[in-house]
Parts: C-alpha cells; structure tokens; sequence
C-alpha cells in the first residue's frame, strides 16, 4: 500500500492472479465469468511483463516472452484471449498456475533473498519434467 499507483508490476499481476483462483474456489461465478477473470489477469501479465522490454521497433511478444522466460504457449493464450475465441476454463486455470509460478520465481524468491528456491531445488527437477510434459500436451491440442 506504500506504493500507491506506483505498485510494482508483479505484486500487481499477482494479487490479479491470486483474486481469480479465490473467486474460482468461491463457486460463485460462471464457467465464463471465470474464463473473463482469468483471461484480464493474463492478458495483462503478458503485457506489463513485456512492455518494458518493448523498444521503439514493435518487437512480437512471442521473442520478449522467450527473453524473460514465460512459456510461449502463455502468450498464445494471451492472443485467444485477445483476438480469438475464448478459451477453455481448464487451460486458464493452469495458465494462471504457469504464471504465478513464474513470479514466484522470477520475483518473489527474490524479494525474499532465494530462501524458496534453495527450499524447492530436490523436487524441482521432477517438476520441470512434469511442467515440461504437461505444456508440450497443452501446446498440441489446446487450441482444438
């Protein structure tokens, strides 16, 4: 709250995220009310993320997501999201699971000086793996 307009993006993104997973457990909204939620917060993770390493010659999101690590499939969700038919509920739920991951790395272990990382390194290995299967699933048939 010291920030005021000033919030760091990903604390941002993360209370975004974090408020669609708490208004899914709810089971208070639609199936596509809940695509609509998820979709905001993805779509505007994608674009903070990316907007800063945007320069003055328009560079695609695909090659700035690759830069900071956020998997591809990740921004094409963002184009279905944006462009396209709305995806299915499952897929946003485990977009918004690829994404709060992703800032639990890329910024929270780190606001937190690593202690999460060191905590997680055995298991993260088989996770990866498991993360690696899982997305090569989604990125074959997610747009069906």
């Amino acid at each position: 709250s010291r920030y005021g307009p000033k919030m760091p993006l990903a604390v941002d993104c993360t209370a975004e995220l974090i408020r669609c997973k708490v208004l899914d457990s709810s089971g208070r909204l639609k199936s596509h009310e809940l695509i609509l939620s998820y979709g905001l917060a993805l779509v505007r993770f994608v674009n903070l993320i990316t907007e800063r390493k945007q320069k003055m010659v328009s560079i695609p999101l695909r090659q700035l997501a690759r830069e900071v690590d956020i998997p591809v499939w990740v921004v094409d969700l963002r184009h279905e999201l944006t462009h396209g038919k709305l995806p299915r509920l499952a897929l946003c739920r485990k977009g918004c699971d690829v994404v709060l991951d992703w800032l639990r790395k890329m910024y929270w272990s780190r606001q937190l000086g690593n202690n999460l990382c060191e905590e997680d390194e055995d298991g993260d290995e088989e996770e990866e793996q498991e993360e690696v299967e899982a997305n090569a699933e989604l990125d074959s048939d997610a747009w069906e």
